[in-house]
Order: structure tokens, then C-alpha cells, then sequence
């Protein structure tokens, strides 16, 4: 088990994305800690933005909302920011 216990959550937006993407080798999944919370950053490959921000825009909002109730769970604030390819947050 990993020794940040927000670890688990960073682990499980990778692991979902690596799966829903045409390219999970390029998946970038980072993770910074401050006042606020937790923010879970993501990258992908430009051709897999559409899968994952999802028909308007429901497949980011879960991933969202699943982080959420995972933070609720061990009391932390999750927010997740999508870089897109040209380098900004959706």
C-alpha cells in the first residue's frame, strides 16, 4: 500500500483512463497536494480527448464525481484538471 493515502485515487483515474484510450501509453496522470485539496492532473493523447471528456462532457464529469466520493470517503477535496494538447485545463 502506498504511504500517501491520496495515492489511490491518482492510481484509479490512470487506471480507468489507460483503459477507455487508444493510447494508454501516453496517459499522464499527476497528483499535487495544497490547501484546497488534492487536484489530480491529466493528459492524453489528442486523438483520446473526445473519449474521455465523452458526449457532453458526461465521461469527465463521472471520473469527477467518482473522485469526489472517493474524497468524501477518506475526507479530502479531489478535483480533476484535463490539460488538453494545446496546454489548457477543461
Amino acid at each position: 500500500m502506498a504511504s500517501d493515502p491520496h495515492e489511490s485515487a491518482r492510481a484509479f483515474i490512470e487506471f480507468v483512463v489507460k483503459a477507455i484510450v487508444d493510447h494508454p501509453e501516453e496517459v499522464e496522470v499527476t497528483q499535487t497536494t495544497d490547501d484546497l485539496g488534492v487536484l489530480i492532473t491529466l493528459k492524453v493523447n489528442k486523438e483520446d480527448m473526445g473519449k474521455i471528456i465523452g458526449k457532453a462532457g458526461q465521461t469527465a464529469k463521472s471520473l469527477r464525481v467518482l473522485l469526489r466520493m472517493m474524497g468524501a470517503k477518506l475526507d479530502a477535496r479531489y478535483n480533476l484538471k484535463i490539460i488538453e494538447p494545446e496546454g489548457q485545463p477543461v
